[in-house]
């Protein structure tokens, strides 16, 4: 069993470790990954040709 040693008595090294540990969570950005659904709905597709200056009534 390994001894407590506080965060601050820690070697710099081990604090690098345990830093390092706790950023790498996931290991990738879950919301980056989020692959696009083909049959959804998409409202930023019919802005793209939308033509301000021209006037429909």
């Amino acid at each position: 069993m390994k001894k407590f040693v506080p965060y601050e008595k820690m070697s710099k090294k081990q604090k690098r470790e345990i830093d390092k540990e706790k950023r790498n969570l996931w290991n990738m950005n879950p919301a980056t990954r989020k692959s696009e659904n083909k049959k959804a709905y998409n409202r930023k597709k019919l802005r793209r040709d939308f033509d301000s200056s021209a006037e429909i009534f």
